[in-house]
């Protein structure tokens, strides 16, 4: 988490030297908390999911309704989503993703040679449909990664501390089973030394 708040307090710092002006939107506790120190007043708006046992499609629904309101009330003019995205149990690699306006990939174009196409609706009302459930789509996927991320270092960390309490406990032993077999050697030796004065 503090990789992500570390990513996008340096992308808020780059825009705020251009004289741009930065608005959070949090979702979740551990990012809010530690963005609320240095940026308090520029905090719009905060989801918490803390009681939410198991993410569902409607949790990002609800944040990209409200995103969509800021956005069409003038809240904003760039969105840009931070997440942790999940790799492996051992590497988790802090993303940003700019979801308003949306970024489409260019190696992507237009390959059926320019072919005309005609809708049924319009390509408004398809459009007006789609986008939505794309940024919904879109936030789903990165709590879903962030959520594996989170479970991955967990995992990770106790593996770890596993490790360590194991190592601890014999380390532990070794010294009890050396400090006893001290204790019957000295008693051997008093009990030999003992039974040589008579």
């Amino acid at each position: 988490m503090r990789a992500i708040v570390r990513l996008a307090r340096e992308r808020a710092n780059a825009l705020i030297a251009e004289g741009k002006e930065v608005k959070f939107f949090c979702v979740g506790r551990k990012g809010y908390d530690q963005l609320r120190r240095q940026y308090a007043r520029q905090i719009i708006a905060h989801i918490e999911l803390r009681g939410v046992r198991v993410l569902a499609f409607q949790h990002a629904e609800d944040v990209a309704d409200k995103i969509l309101r800021l956005y069409q009330e003038g809240a904003f003019d760039i969105c840009t989503l931070f997440f942790s995205r999940f790799k492996s149990v051992m590497v988790q690699l802090p993303t940003a993703q700019q979801i308003i306006p949306p970024v489409f990939d260019a190696a992507s174009g237009n390959e059926n040679g320019g072919a005309l196409h005609e809708y049924e609706p319009d390509e408004e009302e398809i459009l007006a449909e789609l986008l939505p459930r794309n940024i919904a789509v879109q936030i789903f996927g990165a709590l879903l990664e962030n959520s594996a991320s989170f479970f991955g270092a967990q995992m990770t960390a106790m593996d770890s501390a596993t490790r360590n309490a194991g190592e601890m406990i014999r380390r532990q032993e070794l010294t009890m089973n050396r400090t006893r077999q001290a204790m019957i050697t000295k008693e051997l030796i008093e009990i030999i030394s003992g039974a040589e004065a008579l």
